[in-house]
């Protein structure tokens, strides 16, 4: 995947099998998020969820960090990387209907941990580095630090990432369940690639229920919660890819999704 500094090219697309890569490709400035890679970052994001070829995304960072968070230059100038509605990079706030997963090699910071908090599954190198600087510069994680790390990670874990600024290593985040799948140095985004691809194989009606099951449930009670995703999931079994699925399983072979 090139990385071409050029202003048109700051998030990267590239398509394979269902699998949509967006890369975000500031190198030199470690991928901090500015007004414009926010930008262009939802647009990456509403291609994913618009295009029925595509099934599932990989973000990820280019030249070995996944990011360094918001762009800290550009914030003293008065310029803010969210997005009306959106969010944080156009994503820490946005709804987005299909899996999404985090390729993190090197520093997630601030901002660019926000954004992988926002994927659904993550993938890292094993000397990848999670942290939430904002208290050293006076300020918090406002968009996904605060609200989802105490629901992916021990309540006093969490605490101890975001009041003290030090940062979580990717071994600890396995530990603690927030990583998915370690990989070795250089290799997260194959790794992110191959497990998309396990994931794309399957209904993509399905899929998008999961998510929003998953999204819509979380602090409900039990009663409530299976009334959402009975709401959620009432189409399901009627659909096209449901008796396709059940016609592939009888003759043996692989499904042919449809997406209805």
């Amino acid at each position: 995947m090139s990385t071409a500094p050029e202003a048109a090219d700051l998030v990267l697309q590239e398509r394979h099998g269902g699998v949509l890569t967006i890369a975000i490709n500031r190198p030199a400035r470690k991928n901090a998020v500015d007004h414009e890679v926010a930008v262009q970052l939802a647009a990456a994001v509403d291609l994913l969820d618009a295009d029925p070829e595509l099934s599932v995304g990989v973000l990820t960072g280019a030249g070995g960090v996944f990011s360094a968070g918001m762009d800290l230059k550009a914030f003293a100038k008065g310029e803010l990387p969210l997005l009306p509605g959106r969010g944080l990079g156009g994503l820490t706030r946005a709804s987005v209907r299909k899996p999404l997963i985090a390729a993190v090699e090197g520093w997630a910071l601030g901002g660019g941990f926000e954004l992988v908090l926002a994927c659904d599954l993550i993938v890292a190198a094993e000397d990848a580095r999670f942290g939430f600087p904002e208290v050293m510069r006076g300020l918090v994680a406002a968009e996904g630090g605060l609200v989802r790390l105490p629901r992916r990670l021990p309540h006093h874990v969490a605490a101890r990432v975001l009041l003290t600024g030090e940062p979580l290593t990717a071994a600890e985040g396995k530990e603690y369940g927030l990583v998915n799948e370690l990989t070795p140095p250089g290799a997260a985004l194959d790794g992110a690639r191959e497990l998309a691809g396990r994931v794309a194989r399957n209904a993509p009606l399905a899929l998008a229920a999961v998510k929003e099951v998953l999204r819509e449930t979380q602090g409900l009670k039990e009663s409530d919660a299976f009334r959402r995703q009975d709401e959620l999931t009432s189409g399901l079994a009627t659909s096209e890819d449901a008796r396709e699925g059940a016609r592939a399983f009888a003759e043996k072979r692989a499904p042919v999704w449809h997406g209805r």
